[in-house]
């Protein structure tokens, strides 16, 4: 105890904490094992869940590595929850003993800010992620919201539109079924051609381009100033050239992934196209509902694979070599 909390006064009391148990890493090997820890009591204004399942992306695997630096050990992972209310608050009015609930990567905002104020609580200066202390720069996010956010900010959503998609992972994978379920026409981009036949059969994408081939050239150059827009959902470094020459005049390119090198941005093809390169992370509390609620009506979810708990060492091995459907 510090001397600060010693020399208390009697009136002061200590706030009540509850006794919890996770998986957590102790240093940068990043392995994961049972750790008990403590948390502040259920308030007026909170929920209790029981966690029935937790996703595992890459950014687990970054903060479990210490990749950026900025990782505080012990860490508990894990920022795509699913589970079931067993506690509410008093002052809380939309869910029930019972029900099921989310948690996302923002588990909370200031709610008194202009960005707040508009519905925007993931760009609040305030706001809270679910690791406590990530920085807010990394970009962490979530699958379905991150991709919903831009399709709607952007006006990338029209029947009538041609979006073309980066990657075909985690992100990827959803922005296409999203983009079909609004009639879009979609073209997914991939440096593993070995991942054609899931696009286009399986998902229901209606082209695909290989980058990473000599022989993909022409379907390049024929592809180039015919999209209104590109979700790019890649991590990891690649030239951003090849897609602003894909885009229409005015089309639009939106960076999600957080690539560890800042990316060249050639600024010459942007001016002559009046392109725009832009930027999302996750979205706010309503939207994620909307989006939620879109998912739902269309029937999309995110293909994934349910593993047990104590298999989780495998999978984060796994995932850092690239050995899941959408990695």
């Amino acid at each position: 105890m510090s001397k600060a909390s010693s020399s208390a006064t009697a009136e002061e009391k200590e706030e009540p904490i509850i006794k919890v148990y996770g998986w957590a890493a102790r240093d940068s090997s990043g392995i994961l094992s049972p750790f008990h820890f403590s948390r502040r009591i259920n308030g007026d204004n909170d929920i209790t869940i029981k966690i029935i399942y937790c996703g595992i992306c890459h950014t687990d695997l970054a903060l479990l590595k210490d990749e950026s630096g900025i990782t505080n050990y012990p860490i508990v992972p894990g920022h795509e929850i699913v589970g079931e209310v067993t506690k509410v608050g008093s002052s809380v009015k939309k869910f029930k003993i019972g029900d099921k609930a989310g948690v996302g990567c923002m588990v909370g905002s200031c709610g008194s800010c202009n960005n707040c104020k508009q519905d925007l609580e993931n760009y609040c200066p305030k706001m809270i992620w679910t690791y406590i202390g990530y920085n807010h720069q990394d970009g962490l996010k979530t699958f379905g919201i991150t991709i919903y956010s831009p399709m709607m900010h952007f006006g990338l959503n029209n029947p009538d539109q041609h979006l073309g998609v980066v990657g075909l992972g985690g992100l990827g994978h959803v922005a296409v079924k999203f983009a079909k379920a609004l009639g879009m026409k979609v073209t997914v981009i991939s440096s593993s051609p070995n991942k054609h036949k899931e696009a286009l059969e399986r998902l229901g994408a209606d082209h695909f381009l290989v980058t990473s081939h000599e022989d993909q050239k022409q379907l390049l150059q024929a592809a180039m100033g015919t999209m209104d827009g590109i979700l790019d959902t890649v991590s990891a470094p690649h030239p951003l050239l090849p897609l602003v020459n894909l885009l229409k005049t005015d089309g639009k390119l939106i960076l999600l992934g957080a690539p560890s090198q800042p990316p060249e941005l050639p600024h010459i093809p942007l001016m002559i196209g009046r392109k725009i390169v832009g930027g999302s992370a996750i979205g706010g509390m309503k939207e994620t509902q909307e989006m939620m609620n879109f998912a739902a009506k269309h029937q999309i979810t995110a293909d994934v694979e349910v593993i047990p708990m104590d298999y989780v060492n495998t999978a984060m091995e796994r995932l850092a070599k690239g050995d899941v459907k959408y990695s």
